[in-house]
């Protein structure tokens, strides 16, 4: 099993800049996160939904957006196990494993 933390805006959805109740699923790039969560693989949606309009604080975060990005994940048919939210607002994230969305899902 393997453990995949997916973005949420910009990545399975088109990015609304913060007018995210007007977020559109993609729906090729779900069928493939629910075909990995399929195959035994733990799924997780990862976002920063809230974080700069609330000044990074999570909590605020959750209150604001944690709800109806569920619902919103649940609408779209999306199989994951955990939504995080708190990811940092940053305009850039470097990490040693991170796969950049388009080459990930051109891959699959």
């Amino acid at each position: 099993m393997k453990r995949y933390c997916f973005d949420i805006d910009g990545t399975i959805c088109n990015n609304t800049w913060g007018d995210y109740d007007e977020a559109i699923p993609n729906s090729d790039r779900i069928e493939l996160v629910n075909s990995l969560y399929d195959a035994g693989n733990y799924v997780i949606y990862f976002t920063a939904r809230g974080m700069g309009t609330c000044n990074g604080n999570i909590s605020k975060a959750y209150d604001m957006w944690g709800e109806m990005t569920e619902i919103q994940l649940s609408l779209w048919g999306c199989k994951f196990h955990q939504l995080l939210l708190g990811k940092p607002n940053a305009d850039y994230y470097i990490d040693d494993r991170c796969i950049e969305d388009r080459s990930f899902f051109n891959l699959t």
